[in-house]
């Protein structure tokens, strides 16, 4: 017998019965088969790649869209999530950050879809809308489908809280996650999502994909860094075929092979403040550059001062600013110092959060001071085109906190200012680490899912060299 056969004559017996090699592998696949129907109504207020991410979303029926921020999601959820309301004849829930969900009512009256906010359980209208930390109130068979903005806030949940939300959805028909970071560290992080959509789990998910580098582990933590997961041989490409069974990502328009006309980013500056640093640590005679991260976090609290007073310098002739701070000692002082400046902290009630970023958005109050985990997801403020940053191990942060204001729709030129102390340029250089390593990652996300999907990406002409490498 000729042992060198084709893989595509092998036989393999499964409960008696032979079948084709190739066929048993297939069965094997799981790829996200469409759950979903025909879409009935689409605004003309969408754009044409806009409407063909919805058209896709809505037939697959459980699907994720990772777009960058400005390119419209709010509106591809109401529009998805109001065929799905017609459709079924039964409401939609649309799940925000805090804060945000002021701002997809003001857009659904835009465009005329009615919607409504509730907090405490209710059933609000056709389309409702809540945030994640109200979810508990409410009953997900009341809902024919979900609609999860900023998507990728589920990582960031302790274990309680994200399980709450990966079980609300479980029993839901129609799911749609919608983010510009899926996963700003590692591809693993596409596994809260697949779980969300009840794809593969995430512990299932690096099962069949990925092998881990257990020697990494400890390192890795003492550096404040993720550990480190690599590709099973031959498993790439079977793994971007799957995530395109149930995902799609995007920057701009043109990823998708549309123009990019009207989505054209206005320059971003930023600058870098190194501060000198006088700390010493305990028992040493000379200053240092802080390494683990107890370390940081004990430079951080000796130069407060220091750093807080440099940020109210570099804002005293802006008209309109965001400055974004970690600790509540910061804020504290920033809000003291800067004069006009209002401060959300983690410790304020959600109705009073809600109400200063309301504000702020519409002009009312000059600088806002907050973190980045507080206000950092969903919300729009073009209005404001000025920044302060003290820089964190999380780079998810800092682009989420960036693109508030630097997204589609800015008019004008960003400027943000990253101050920090020459005892935490490891920090700093750890934050840039991961900036370089999210742009390569997001770019192989869309060149692997055109890829698989035989898109063909075009350059037509509409692209600026001066947005950042790492954006």
């Amino acid at each position: 017998m000729d042992r060198h056969y084709s893989t595509r004559t092998r036989r393999h017996r499964t409960a008696g019965v032979e079948v084709k090699y190739d066929e048993f592998l297939s069965g094997k696949r799981q790829y996200g088969a469409n759950q979903g129907f025909r879409p009935r109504w689409f605004p003309d207020a969408l754009f044409d790649f806009q409407q063909h991410l919805v058209e896709w979303s809505i037939e697959k029926g459980r699907a994720a869209i990772f777009a960058d921020c400005g390119l419209g999601k709010t509106l591809m959820q109401l529009v998805w999530a109001e065929n799905v309301a017609r459709h079924t004849d039964k409401p939609v829930l649309i799940v925000t950050p805090l804060a945000v969900g002021h701002q997809t009512v003001r857009e659904g009256e835009k465009f005329g879809i009615a919607c409504a906010r509730s907090t405490d359980g209710t059933v609000a209208g056709r389309i409702t809308i809540t945030n994640y930390e109200r979810l508990h109130h409410f009953t997900a068979s009341d809902y024919a489908g979900v609609v999860c903005d900023e998507s990728s806030i589920l990582k960031n949940f302790d274990g309680k809280r994200r399980a709450l939300v990966t079980e609300f959805l479980r029993t839901v028909p129609y799911r749609l996650l919608c983010t510009a970071t899926a996963a700003p560290n590692d591809y693993i992080e596409l596994g809260t999502s697949s779980e969300a959509l009840g794809q593969l789990g995430h512990t299932d998910m690096l099962t069949r994909f990925f092998k881990n580098d257990q020697q990494t582990i400890m390192t890795n933590r003492f550096y404040g860094e993720a550990t480190k997961w690599r590709f099973k041989h031959h498993a790439e490409q079977p793994f971007w075929r799957w995530i395109c069974s149930w995902a799609r990502a995007l920057r701009r328009p043109s990823d998708l092979g549309y123009d990019d006309d009207g989505f054209i980013l206005p320059p971003l500056t930023e600058r870098e403040t190194i501060l000198e640093a006088s700390h010493r640590f305990d028992g040493e005679l000379f200053s240092r550059r802080a390494m683990s991260l107890g370390e940081q976090r004990e430079e951080r609290r000796a130069t407060i001062t220091q750093r807080c007073e440099e940020v109210a310098s570099k804002l005293s002739g802006a008209e309109c600013a965001v400055v974004w701070c970690h600790l509540n000692d910061e804020g504290d002082l920033l809000e003291r110092i800067i004069p006009g400046a209002v401060q959300v902290s983690g410790s304020d009630p959600d109705d009073r959060k809600e109400e200063v970023f309301l504000a702020f958005s519409e002009g009312k109050i000059r600088t806002l001071v907050t973190k980045p985990r507080i206000g950092g997801f969903g919300l729009n403020w073009q209005h404001c085109a000025r920044m302060t940053f003290f820089p964190s191990h999380s780079y998810e942060q800092y682009y989420q906190g960036v693109r508030r204001c630097w997204r589609f729709g800015q008019t004008r030129s960003v400027e943000v200012d990253i101050i920090t102390t020459e005892g935490e340029l490891g920090v700093l250089a750890n934050l840039q680490r991961k900036a370089r390593a999210a742009d390569k990652m997001f770019s192989e996300l869309v060149a692997h899912m055109n890829d698989a999907l035989h898109l063909a990406p075009t350059d037509n002409g509409t692209r600026r060299e001066d947005i950042p490498s790492w954006l």
